[in-house]
This record gives structure tokens, sequence and C-alpha cells, in this order.
């Protein structure tokens, strides 16, 4: 008799999802949903089953004078949605991630390329940065009927707000905010349930679940196999393709510890813009992980853009 593996387990209580845009993987330990960033779609530029992607937005791009990002993604989204049988987040152009109209207004091309090409935008997470300005572009969205996928979260404030503002999901960075605290504190202990990010979830989870709202919780970024455990029974968990592979090849036991039946609390006041900055600012790990994320996918950006253009012009 075959041992179930702690993936499987994992399955029974979490929803799986690849964070990867490498279709291999993905195809390899079948989760339910897929998620995308600029910086995975730069390593999966390098995968030769996306070369034909590559060309046809460039294409794209020239003829109707759109973002080379925007055509990638929107083709790339697409792919996905043939490989998994829920969501696929695809991220707004991070330069965005001030500004509140452009944010809603690049969500809604994604979407309408997304549908021209053949997917199904039902079946799509539009991710912006939980700055204040991605919150409020998403209840925006969310009221026309675009699900959003709120990213680089990492404080309690932003999880407040996304709550308020009625968003699909939330992505809170399990292993960045780890980062943070280890560079802090380089002798602490931050194993299992000591993991500041892993606390970080849980916190948030429970606050969710207390107060009756509707927003999934998905926790992202692991860092090692102890964070996911921490945190089996998550609404969703988003898994690289290397922990994936842990998971699947170690069959040790895999206790739930996260539960929905927690007292019912009544909901607090929806901050304002004044409080979330206020309260944003006066958290020193959250404010400089959402700047050096929201940094870093620009960076990725713009090096994917390149990398398109000369994979273009060699073609």
């Amino acid at each position: 008799m075959s041992t179930k593996s702690k993936l499987d387990s994992l399955k029974e209580m979490t929803l799986v999802v690849a964070d990867t845009g490498d279709l291999d993987a993905i195809r390899r330990y079948q989760p339910t949903d897929a998620t995308t960033n600029p910086s995975l779609l730069l390593q999966a530029l390098e995968l030769p089953a996306y070369q034909p992607l590559v060309k046809q937005a460039w294409q794209e791009a020239e003829s109707s004078q759109s973002s080379i990002y925007d055509c990638f993604a929107a083709l790339l989204a697409c792919q996905l949605q043939q490989q998994v049988r829920g969501y696929v987040s695809v991220e707004v152009d991070a330069r965005t991630s001030f500004d509140t109209q452009a944010s809603v207004e690049r969500a809604r091309k994604l979407i309408s390329k997304i549908q021209n090409a053949g997917g199904h935008p039902e079946r799509i997470l539009i991710k912006l940065a939980a700055t204040w300005e991605g919150i409020e572009a998403a209840k925006v969205l969310e009221a026309e009927g675009i699900r959003c996928n709120l990213t680089l979260l990492f404080g309690f404030t932003q999880a407040r707000a996304c709550a308020d503002a009625g968003v699909t999901l939330i992505s809170p960075f399990v292993g960045r905010i780890l980062d943070w605290y280890s560079a802090q504190n380089p002798e602490a202990d931050f194993s299992g349930h000591q993991d500041p990010g892993v606390q970080s979830v849980q916190k948030i989870y429970r606050y969710y679940k207390e107060r009756g709202y509707k927003t999934i919780v998905m926790g992202a970024s692991f860092r090692n196999l102890g964070e996911i455990e921490a945190l089996a029974g998550c609404d969703r968990l988003t898994i690289a393709p290397k922990l994936l592979a842990e998971l699947e090849t170690d069959s040790g036991p895999l206790p739930r510890q996260l539960a929905e039946d927690y007292p019912s609390q009544s909901k607090e006041a929806a901050l304002t813009e004044a409080e979330f900055r206020l309260q944003l600012n006066a958290d020193a790990m959250a404010t400089e992980k959402l700047a050096e994320g929201i940094r870093k996918f620009i960076v990725d950006l713009e090096k994917l853009e390149k990398a398109i253009r000369q994979a273009s012009s060699q073609a």
C-alpha cells in the first residue's frame, strides 16, 4: 500500500496553488490554481515552450501599440488556464502601484486581452500591490465583477483594508517577512510557529474568520516546509515547484493547524486613508518590504520587456 505524501495531505485541507509559470511543473503537481508575477514571467521566458508566445506577444504589442508585458502576461494566462481548473493570477504593471485610475485601466485591458485571446476572465485574479491606491483600485474592479488578488501584503493593516474593500483574495508574503526579521535578529530561532511570517498569516486568518470576511487568505513566498506545515488548513497556499517536490516526497504526518471554528466577533469600522497610512508607516517591516517588493517587480518587468524585444529582434 502506498503511503500518502504531505502534498496529498495538504490538498485535503488547503487549496494548493502553483507559484510558477512553468507548464511542466503545473502538469506534474496538478494544483487547482496558478499564480504569476513579473519575476516568475521573467523565469518562464527562458523555457522553450514559451518562445512562440514571445513572438506572438511582440507582434500584438507592435500592431496594437500595447504594453509588451500586458500582451505576454495575457497570452501566458490563457496557457495556464488550460492546465488548471481554478484561478490564474496575473499582475498589473507594478509601475501603477500608486495610481488608482491607472491600475484600474490596466486591469481592464488585461482582462480584455485575455478574453480576446480565448481565455476565461471569470477565472482570472488581477494582482495588485496592497498599497492604498492598489486596494482602492481593487474595490472598483470588484464592483465591476473583476476579481482581485492583493499581493505584496506584509502587514495586518493591509489585510484589514483589503477585507474592508471586499477583495476576493490576499497573498501575505510569509518568507519575505521572515527575511526581514532574520536580518534584524540573525541569532533568533524563527522555526515553525515562531516564524513571524507564519504568525502574521495566523493572525490575519483568525481575524477574517471571526468577523465573517469572505476574502480568501492565501499564504505565499515560502522559504521552507516548516512554514507550509504550520499553515496547513489555510484557505490556500501558493507554493514554488521546489517545495512542492519536497512535499511530494515526504510521507510524514501533516496535522491541520488552522480551522474556521473561531468565536464570532463584530466587524470594526473601515480604515480611513489617513489611518491606513499612519498604521502602515508605524510597521517598519511592512513599509520596507512593500517598497522593496514594488521596486523588484518593476526591475524584473523592465528586464522582461527588454528580453522580449531582444528575442523578437533576433527571430
